[in-house]
């Protein structure tokens, strides 16, 4: 064999090495390798949920995201908030015995007060930390901009949920049109915000996650669900057409694994839901199961009540 010595060949393989070297370093992480930390309700499983000390809390833990649940009040302002009634993280029996609402959806016996009954001023009369801990007596329910304004420079994203449309649709509220505003008014998604608080919606509702995805096209939306029949390989195909990500709850991905690769192959991020310290499970340790969906599975996120907890590679 003749070997041929060009200092014109070798020049340029040497560049041609070259370029492809500097691209390789350019290229973004392959899926999967960026796990995001999504605080639940804050750190729920240390301070009163969807509070000012939960969110703090959840940052102090190095959360990427925080998670606020957004309700509706009777004024229309949107409020950090998980159940549609107030009964159980506030003690508005006490403060308001006689306002029950007999038409509020619950699957709880007993009385209820719907948050959608009530005004911001009197939400704001409520403690909202005194049932977790007494040292967190006095705590109020946030607004939804009194949330983004906490977090808002910290570096952490936010990642609220539209809870319950139809319930808000069926009394004539537009819950969707009041958070695009709020979203709007705040400038939080453009691509400068986004940079600096990244945001992603998070909704179980269809009708929502279509809508948010033409209203607000920057923002990335997850579809939430713990229906066996939304991981299918036909219905991710579906979602895909709207959503950028979905969200199973983790007993849905564990019967059915191969769902994560499906989504990501249709361009979805998987995340799951939720990963508490507190339950019984498999696992040694709530870490131990955080890093089985995460590494053994491939999801891209998770949503925890312990984010102290989370596995980081």
């Amino acid at each position: 064999m003749t070997i041929i010595r060009s200092p014109f060949l070798v020049t340029a393989l040497v560049s041609f090495l070259g370029v492809a070297v500097w691209a390789t370093a350019q290229s973004p992480p392959a899926r999967g390798t960026a796990k995001q930390l999504i605080g639940h309700r804050g750190a729920s499983g240390y301070a009163p949920e969807h509070t000012e000390p939960a969110y703090k809390l959840a940052m102090e833990q190095k959360v990427d995201f925080v998670e606020p649940d957004l309700a509706v009040s009777k004024d229309n302002v949107l409020v950090c908030l998980h159940d549609d009634t107030l009964e159980r993280t506030t003690n508005v029996a006490e403060v308001f015995p006689d306002r029950t609402s007999p038409d509020a959806p619950s699957r709880q016996p007993g009385k209820h007060w719907l948050a959608n009954d009530f005004t911001l001023a009197e939400l704001k009369r409520l403690d909202a930390g005194k049932w977790f801990k007494p040292q967190f007596a006095g705590t109020r329910i946030p607004t939804f901009q009194e949330m983004i304004d906490l977090v808002r420079g910290s570096g952490k994203g936010i990642y609220p949920e539209l809870k319950s449309p139809p319930l808000y649709r069926s009394r004539g509220i537009d819950q969707t049109k009041l958070f695009v505003d709020i979203v709007k008014k705040n400038g939080l998604d453009t691509a400068d915000s986004l940079k600096k608080m990244p945001v992603i919606i998070q909704s179980f509702d269809e009708e929502t996650v279509r809508r948010v995805s033409k209203e607000l096209p920057t923002i990335p939306r997850v579809f939430l669900t713990s229906r066996d029949e939304d991981v299918t390989e036909a219905r991710i195909r579906e979602l895909a057409k709207f959503a950028t990500g979905i969200a199973p709850e983790k007993f849905v991905i564990a019967r059915h694994p191969e769902m994560v690769k499906a989504a990501h192959d249709a361009g979805l991020t998987v995340t799951s839901w939720t990963f508490k310290a507190d339950e019984k499970t498999q696992y040694p340790s709530v870490r131990d199961e955080m890093a089985h969906f995460l590494y053994d599975l491939g999801i891209d996120a998770l949503f925890t009540n312990h984010p102290d907890q989370f596995p980081r590679r």
